[in-house]
Parts: C-alpha cells; sequence; structure tokens
C-alpha cells in the first residue's frame, strides 16, 4: 500500500490551494455567466472575435459563436492537437525541422494575407485584391490553427514537464511533426474542419459551439498555465496529477481575463460607436 501511494503524487500544501481557489472562481464565472450554454459560448468568444454575422457560419439558424476564421483557428488547433496525438507525438519537446517550420510559416502568410484583404473591405471605397468569402475565411483560419498546434505542442510539454515526465513519454524526444506524413496528416484534420463547419448541418450546433467556446478557454488556459509552471520551474510535473494544479489556475485567469476583455470591448462599443 506504501508503494502505491508513493506512486500517485497527491495534490497538497500550496498546489491543492491553488486548485480548490481555481475551481471555485470557474464555477463562480460559469454560473455567473448569463444565459445556456449557448450564450455562454458566445461570451468567450466574443472577447477574441469581432463575431460579424455576415463573417460567420450559421448552424440551425443561430451565429456560431466564432466567426469563420476564428472558428477555423480554434477548431484548426483542436484538430491539429488530436492528428499530432494520434500521431504519436503528444509529449513531442522539439519544434518541427526548417522545411516544415517553412510550410507552417506559408500557413500563417496565407492567414495574414487574407485577413488584411478582408479587412480592407471593412471601408468602404478602400482597394482590395479580390472579394472576400467565408469559405477562405475558414481555410485560412484553420491553416493558422494547425501551425499553432504544431508550434504550441512542444513548447508546453517543455514548460509543464520535467525531464523524468518527458523521458517516459517515447514520443518526446521527436519534433511535433518528424515527416511529410505528419503535414499531411494535419492537412487532413484541418479539410474535416473546414468541411464540418461549411456544412452548417443543423444537428452540429451545440458540438460546434460548445467545442468553440471549449478550445478558447483552453488555449488561454493552457498558455497562463504555462506561465504558472514558470513562476515554479523547479517543481515541474512528472505525472498529471502535479500538472493538475497550475492548469487549473490558468483556466480560471482565462476566464476572469476573458470576463475583463469583453466587459471591455462592451464598453468601448457603447462609449465611441465602433466595434471592437
Amino acid at each position: 500500500m506504501t508503494h502505491i501511494r508513493r506512486g500517485l503524487p497527491a495534490i497538497g500544501g500550496w498546489d491543492g490551494l491553488l486548485a480548490l481557489v481555481a475551481l471555485v472562481v470557474i464555477l463562480a464565472l460559469l454560473i455567473g455567466w448569463p444565459g445556456g450554454l449557448l450564450d455562454k459560448a458566445d461570451r468567450a468568444a466574443y472577447a477574441v472575435c469581432h463575431r460579424i454575422g455576415d463573417r460567420s457560419y450559421f448552424v440551425a439558424g443561430r451565429q456560431l459563436p466564432l466567426c469563420a476564421r476564428c472558428s477555423g483557428t480554434y477548431l484548426g488547433a483542436l484538430a491539429g492537437l488530436v492528428v499530432l496525438a494520434a500521431r504519436g507525438h503528444g509529449r513531442a519537446r522539439d519544434l518541427p525541422g526548417r522545411r516544415y517550420l517553412l510550410a507552417l510559416g506559408l500557413f500563417f502568410l496565407a492567414w495574414g494575407f487574407d485577413g488584411a484583404n478582408s479587412y480592407l473591405t471593412l471601408f468602404p471605397g478602400l482597394p482590395h485584391l479580390y472579394e472576400p468569402h467565408n469559405l477562405l475565411r475558414l481555410i485560412t483560419g484553420t491553416l493558422e490553427g494547425l501551425a499553432i498546434s504544431a508550434l504550441l505542442l512542444p513548447v508546453f510539454n517543455l514548460t509543464l514537464w520535467s525531464a523524468a515526465g518527458l523521458a517516459e513519454g517515447a514520443d518526446a524526444r521527436q519534433p511535433s511533426i518528424a515527416g511529410w506524413p505528419d503535414l499531411a496528416w494535419l492537412l487532413v484534420g484541418g479539410a474535416l474542419v473546414v468541411a464540418i463547419v461549411s456544412s452548417e448541418w443543423d444537428p452540429l450546433l451545440y458540438p460546434l459551439a460548445l467545442v468553440s467556446g471549449l478550445m478558447i478557454v483552453g488555449l488561454v488556459g493552457a498558455i497562463n498555465g504555462m506561465l504558472l509552471m514558470v513562476l515554479r520551474r523547479a517543481s515541474a510535473a512528472q505525472r498529471w496529477p502535479q500538472a493538475v494544479a497550475p492548469l487549473l489556475g490558468g483556466v480560471a485567469l482565462a476566464m476572469i481575463e476573458l470576463t475583463a476583455i469583453g466587459l471591455l470591448r462592451a464598453e468601448l462599443t457603447v462609449r465611441l460607436g465602433l466595434p471592437f
């Protein structure tokens, strides 16, 4: 029994207190955010996305929480993480090689180029290269999301896990993208995201809306969690139970940040009469 207890790290001390406070904050904000589940997803999205109606997809007559481009970004990031984990790179700690970084750079370039062209159309009279389209926004956003997943995963692993924790992953010494097949499968995952969102199939409303909202909180929370881990670097995690407290803390901070940003955007919109 003693051997079993030693093998299962417990959450105690400051970590236990952090986890408890984080859970209270998360539950309080979840309850405090008005409306049902779809409204709460909309509220999370409003902090990071303009949510312009004609630049968004509608499912079952309801606008998705994120615009077409942001839907691609967050759902593409999720698809990328799932594909990389399925390909055996879940604990990868190295960035992709230069040739693959170049490909990811092109993904970002396509996202930025199409985004800039689309932004120009918000101002009547300004020239733009081509007429924007939600499908293009979705595709370029998805490419950006795939690139984010391939870059964020190794940074997350290096920040979260101690050397011992990384050593337990058979894939730890591999980059997140180890070859062209990995990149090809990422594109397959991205193509599925594009097909699913652009289908606007009515039964997908709740899955797409809720997953979008969770991904917003999850990605921002992961970044916050990494910052918390940096502050306690000497005690980086070896097992998932040891990572619970900083990750919960990161999620709680994310929800506070999203709430504050949403309130600020709403206030600026009312006061200045401009969308933010």
